[in-house]
């Protein structure tokens, strides 16, 4: 693995996305490791291997099988108060992101919404409505107006916006549990979002048996927002 830090933290960020680990938590771990010798995060194993021109040599194991051995500039492990979103944010970090998103997509399985990333489509999630804001028009670039409402949705695992346009803007309240599906993941000021999109639905649940379903029109692209 190429050491330079540019590639490094590309190499980081698509560790935690392959194996589902927080990028945060890895690269304290490798920290860790460095310092004590061993470290875990989730199912990884990170072993420090000792020092060369100042670089540390690392090894990333899983139950037992080798990941991956690297090296991390030392002054690199030492970095503070990292943005490890914008880590994110590389076409490969995309294109994997995609792939696994859909492969759970087509099992039918929720995604917990900690698991959720930018990129994803075809997201599954179940959920409930703990927010929602006061429809507004939205001027879109096109010369039309459009009813934009941005509600929050939590499970046990964290929570995330949810971008409901026209005649969503109203369609949940406050305590609702609902099922999406065919949902994508975008970011807005880097913060992460649901998007229906032209194929979505969402689907109000009661006592565990749907009550309604709608799916949207095409969401608006290109926003200029107030």
């Amino acid at each position: 693995m190429n050491c330079k830090k540019p590639v490094l933290s590309d190499h980081l960020a698509f560790l935690s996305v392959k194996h589902g680990v927080y990028l945060s938590e890895l690269f304290d771990a490798i920290v860790e490791a460095r310092r004590t010798g061993e470290a875990t995060c989730e199912e990884l194993k990170i072993e420090y291997r000792g020092s060369v021109a100042g670089e540390a040599i690392l090894l990333i194991t899983k139950s037992g099988k080798v990941v991956v051995q690297f090296r991390a500039a030392e002054e690199f492990l030492l970095r503070k108060n990292i943005n490890f979103e914008s880590w994110m944010h590389t076409e490969q970090i995309y294109r994997q992101i995609a792939r696994q998103g859909n492969a759970l997509a087509g099992s039918g399985a929720p995604r917990p919404i900690q698991d959720l990333r930018h990129g994803m489509k075809k997201v599954h999630v179940e959920a409930e409505i703990t927010e929602t804001s006061k429809p507004v028009l939205v001027h879109t670039q096109y010369g039309n107006n459009v009813l934009l409402t941005n509600a929050s949705i939590a499970d046990n695992s964290g929570k995330i916006r949810l971008c409901l346009w026209n005649e969503q803007a109203d369609f949940v309240k406050v305590g609702d549990s609902v099922r999406i599906d065919g949902a994508s993941v975008t970011s807005f000021k880097g913060e992460r979002q649901l998007r229906l999109g032209k194929k979505g639905t969402i689907t109000v649940i009661q006592n565990g048996i749907p009550q309604a379903n709608r799916t949207t029109a095409e969401s608006p692209r290109n926003l200029l927002f107030a």
